[in-house]
């Protein structure tokens, strides 16, 4: 498989590059998740970058190369979303309080 070597944009791994794996495309994946360990043996923290394109041509306006730009808010949980997929509930209240 080829890699290519990604910038990283904000948080944690500002201005750091690393090597990313590409797809089949020979496009890097559009999210990329970073999981960190906690020191306190709790679960992990996750840090979440998105591709965005780093530049355009200036003729066609094609792309010309990505870049992974910090994402703080993310609530995707790496599920992956189909067309055909219902939106997550939003939580309504405390547990066991009923509406109505």
């Amino acid at each position: 498989m080829r890699s290519q070597n990604t910038p990283f944009e904000g948080g944690p791994m500002d201005g750091r590059v690393l090597p990313v794996l590409l797809g089949p495309t020979g496009h890097p994946p559009k999210t990329y998740r970073i999981p960190l360990p906690d020191p306190d043996g709790g679960p992990p923290t996750v840090l979440v970058y998105h591709r965005v394109p780093r530049g355009h041509s200036r003729r066609l306006g094609l792309v010309q190369g990505w870049k992974y730009r910090y994402d703080p808010d993310d609530t995707s949980g790496g599920r992956l979303r189909w067309p055909w997929s219902k939106p997550r509930a939003a939580p309504s209240g405390k547990p066991g309080d009923a509406n109505g």
